[in-house]
């Protein structure tokens, strides 16, 4: 059965070495909170975001401040994971600058929060947009460098709704983390034979700590969210609070970074391919282990045992 823990094993091997690691959408939230674990843990960090010198300044400005006076390798990019170019250029950087890359964080994301039918279609797709093309646009980037020297990790930082606990009104978000997760499956069986290996990190509701409600977007068709908001209304706007009163008074969105950088740090081939880090138990960690033991079972049935590794076939 696949490892769906809270977090990774902690006498699995590790590794010592340096390793070069770049994370998408580390200005805020989970990503500037695993850039800054993973630096603290002794690797070359690139913290990716876009608008580094407009929005973006104040959080480039302090990685540059503080980086050098807690004596770590952490560096801010520029990497907007809607543009090609950009993702391109930031990657060749990284390679120009260290000779190799070791490890992706797939973490840029963005949530929107209103009654499904509210948000046009070009909402959707823009949505999709940064969550899940954007994954691909630094896939196809990285992965030939990764693949060459055949050794790597990708991790992919999903969400427990994928399979667990379902709120209304977070329909686009949801939807594009769902497909998220079936690209990270299906990209683990086909790079496991380059040596390289995949985990999917699944944090729960946080309500704290990240800015996903603060910073969600809204239908743009303000008609149709309004018919909603004559029978939804209360329960649009107290959503939040509603998941907030599941989560322990204790939970700590730090956990989330922790656990990528525990990863990170794992002897290849002993990575868990999930670790769940949902203080408010909404079932997630129960369905993917049920999913995850019948894909294995599936690739043993049609004979390519070799596409899973150990921890996502016992």
């Amino acid at each position: 059965m696949p490892d769906t823990t809270s977090s990774a094993p902690h006498d699995t091997p590790q590794q010592s070495a340096r390793q070069t690691v770049v994370v998408t959408g580390a200005s805020s939230g989970f990503g500037a909170l695993t850039v800054r674990a993973l630096a603290r843990a002794g690797h070359t960090v690139y913290a990716g975001m876009r608008d580094t010198t407009g929005r973006n300044a104040p959080a480039v400005a302090e990685i540059q401040h503080k980086a050098p006076l807690h004596g770590v390798d952490l560096r801010p990019i520029e990497l907007d994971v809607t543009s090609q170019p950009s993702v391109d250029a930031a990657i060749d950087r990284i390679i120009d600058e260290q000779g190799h890359l070791d490890v992706i964080v797939h973490n840029a994301g963005h949530m929107a929060q209103g009654p499904a039918e509210a948000f046009t279609p070009e909402q959707y797709a823009s949505l999709y947009d940064v969550n899940v093309l954007g994954t691909q646009r630094v896939n196809r980037a990285a992965l030939p460098y990764l693949r060459t020297q055949g050794s790597g990790l990708v991790v992919w930082v999903g969400s427990s709704s994928t399979r667990g606990g379902c709120p209304p009104f977070l329909a686009p978000y949801f939807g594009a983390k769902a497909a998220m997760d079936a690209i990270a499956v299906s990209y683990a069986a086909e790079l496991i034979r380059f040596g390289i290996d995949t985990t999917i990190i699944v944090p729960g509701a946080f309500t704290s700590g990240t800015n996903h409600f603060a910073n969600a977007g809204a239908p743009a068709d303000t008609v149709r969210a309004a018919a909603y908001s004559t029978r939804y209304g209360d329960l649009m706007q107290g959503l939040d609070s509603r998941l907030s009163a599941l989560v322990p008074p204790d939970a700590d969105a730090n956990e989330v970074a922790q656990a990528i950088a525990h990863v990170v740090d794992l002897t290849p081939g002993t990575r868990p391919f999930r670790v769940h880090i949902d203080p408010s138990q909404d079932g997630s960690d129960v369905v993917s282990a049920v999913a995850d033991r019948i894909r294995a079972d599936f690739y043993r049935r049609i004979d390519l045992p070799d596409l899973l590794t150990t921890t996502s076939s016992r």
